[in-house]
C-alpha cells in the first residue's frame, strides 16, 4: 500500500470573540475541508502547511506551536494517507485563491463550517481548533 502525507491548517479570524474558519472547496470533486498539501522534499511539516496555506490562498498565517493534530485516512485509489493540522491566525486578510485546485472558499461561523464540510474527520479536527481557541482565550 502506498502513504502519502499531508499538512495544512484551520484558519481563523476573531471579531469581539466571535470566530470565523476559512472553509475551501476542492476544484476536483468539489469537497470542502480545509488548505492542505503534500509535504516536500526536507521540509517540515509546518514548513508545508504555510506553503500550502499561501499557494491555495494567497494568506500569510500564523501557526501555533502549540496545536497539531494528526488524521489518516484510506483513499479512493488505496492510499493510506496521514495528514497534520495546525490551528492559524491571519495576517494578512485577502483571499486569493488558487484557482486550478480551489473551485471556491469561504468564512463561515463554527455552525456553518460544520454543516458544510464534507468529511467527518474535518468536522472533529474543527472542533479541536475550536475548543483550542476557547481554552487560550480563559488563558490570555
Amino acid at each position: 500500500m502506498k502513504f502519502e502525507k499531508s499538512c495544512g491548517a484551520v484558519i481563523y479570524i476573531a471579531n469581539a470573540n466571535k470566530y470565523e474558519f476559512l472553509i475551501i472547496s476542492d476544484r476536483t470533486d468539489g469537497h470542502w475541508g480545509f488548505p492542505k498539501g503534500h509535504v516536500e522534499k526536507n521540509e517540515t511539516e509546518k514548513e508545508t502547511a504555510l506553503r500550502e496555506v499561501y499557494e491555495e490562498t494567497g494568506l500569510h498565517v500564523d501557526l501555533h506551536n502549540d496545536f497539531r493534530v494528526r488524521i489518516e485516512y484510506l483513499t479512493k485509489k488505496d492510499m493510506m494517507k496521514e495528514v497534520i493540522f495546525f490551528s492559524a491566525e491571519i495576517i494578512y486578510h485577502e483571499v486569493n485563491i488558487q484557482l486550478s485546485e480551489i473551485r471556491d472558499y469561504k468564512w463561515a461561523s463554527i455552525e456553518e463550517a460544520e454543516q458544510l464540510l464534507s468529511y467527518e474527520s474535518s468536522k472533529d479536527v474543527l472542533k479541536e481548533v475550536y475548543n483550542f481557541i476557547l481554552n487560550r482565550q480563559i488563558q490570555d
